[in-house]
């Protein structure tokens, strides 16, 4: 029998305030998702996304899903809890009469139309907004501190909570019981990627140029590597001006010559530097389920990271990857020297991570288990009715 899903997800154009392009735009983690949901033919998605101008609404984004872009004044953002988004999401979805409504991240508004929808509905929480208010001491009326309190009200509320790692879901429990563990799906065509590696060797580092994602301190790590090792860094990502930490960030990069930055990349510019890196490297002091690893790992990429967060779901140490102590240099200079120096052993890391990347995110394997969550969480929700 047919389902219909209301996806309630964030169009890119409304995150980067540019209004101007002409189709939509999702993240990585949802596009790949969607790609997935493509492949299914018993299934009909509506897509739905808040934005504060109107945008081109193309009718279909493919043979089986929908778009609705809905128009939503400023006052009805985050300073009111989104409630001029609850009411225009229930609007639409009085018209749709979907089965199941999944609002796509706690970060925006997302969650709470969801959650007040009036329909069964379940969550997938991407940034746990509670902790990293908490790592950034966030002030109470601050996004992030908004952010924190909206996400706690949307869990306790939720007919039901999916979570990309355990990391998440030991997180989430306290307020919601009804939880279940689904990563990301990886976009297929990093699969595609090739990787040869440029000479001198390439360490990719890849995230939002921020104190949670750690790039100083890797710097910092790998300068003493620098005087006995040929290679490069490469950073890509955004890159906030006004920030104290992005001007520490610039002078050093002005200070090391085998230091670059990209700016943020694109998916094809994406995929191009991982097929020239030698090794993905990922610092951060806080992190749920890091696209660039499931996207390294496609790509034929050995990867370093921070043994934090939902990290350990996605890189098992010595087996696919290696796991650093984010504040402890020795420990990031040491297992990154290890695998530019290891070749062989960094190969077969690599090998070992596209199998798994293979095998546990493609994108029709992690949209049929969100359908299976879909119809467990209906079939509840029919019973209850009947007692």
């Amino acid at each position: 029998m047919m389902m219909k899903i209301a996806l309630l997800i964030t169009d890119t154009r409304e995150n980067d305030r540019d209004y101007a392009r002409s189709e939509p735009g999702f993240h990585t983690a949802l596009e790949s998702l969607l790609l997935g949901f493509r492949e299914i033919s018993d299934v009909e998605v509506h897509v739905i996304s808040c934005l504060q101008k109107s945008v081109f609404s193309p009718e279909k984004i493919a043979d089986n899903i929908y778009y609705h872009g809905l128009l939503v004044p400023k006052l009805g953002w985050l300073r009111t809890g989104y409630q001029g988004c609850i009411r225009a999401v229930r609007r639409k979805l009085r018209e749709i009469q979907p089965d199941i409504v999944h609002g796509q991240g706690t970060e925006r508004d997302c969650a709470m139309s969801a959650v007040f929808s009036g329909f069964p509905n379940v969550l997938t929480v991407h940034g746990n907004m509670r902790l990293i208010a908490k790592l950034h001491r966030a002030r109470p009326w601050s996004f992030l501190g908004l952010a924190s309190v909206l996400e706690h009200l949307a869990l306790r509320r939720a007919g039901g909570v999916i979570c990309i790692t355990k990391y998440t879901e030991q997180n989430v429990r306290k307020l919601n019981s009804r939880t279940w563990i689904i990563p990301n799906a990886v976009d297929a065509s990093f699969f595609s990627v090739s990787n040869a590696p440029d000479e001198p060797q390439t360490i990719l580092c890849v995230g939002l140029v921020c104190p949670r994602k750690n790039q100083n301190a890797l710097i910092d790590a790998l300068a003493p590597m620098s005087h006995d090792i040929d290679f490069r860094l490469l950073f890509l990502g955004n890159a906030p001006s006004g920030s104290a930490y992005v001007e520490t960030f610039s002078r050093k990069i002005s200070q090391f010559p085998w230091v670059n930055f990209g700016g943020f990349a694109r998916r094809d510019a994406l995929k191009a530097a991982l097929g020239k890196a030698s090794l993905l490297v990922l610092p951060s002091l806080e992190d749920n389920c890091p696209m660039v690893i499931l996207e390294a790992a496609a790509a034929g990429v050995p990867v370093v990271a921070a043994r934090v967060g939902g990290v350990p779901d996605l890189v098992e140490h010595e087996v696919n990857g290696l796991l650093c102590n984010p504040v402890d240099a020795d420990s990031i200079r040491n297992n990154v020297r290890q695998l530019l120096t290891r070749r062989d052993q960094a190969q077969a890391f690599a090998r070992e991570g596209k199998r798994r990347a293979h095998a546990q995110f493609y994108p029709v394997f992690i949209a049929r288990r969100h359908t299976a969550i879909y119809r467990e969480l209906l079939e509840r929700h029919r019973s209850a009715a009947t007692v």
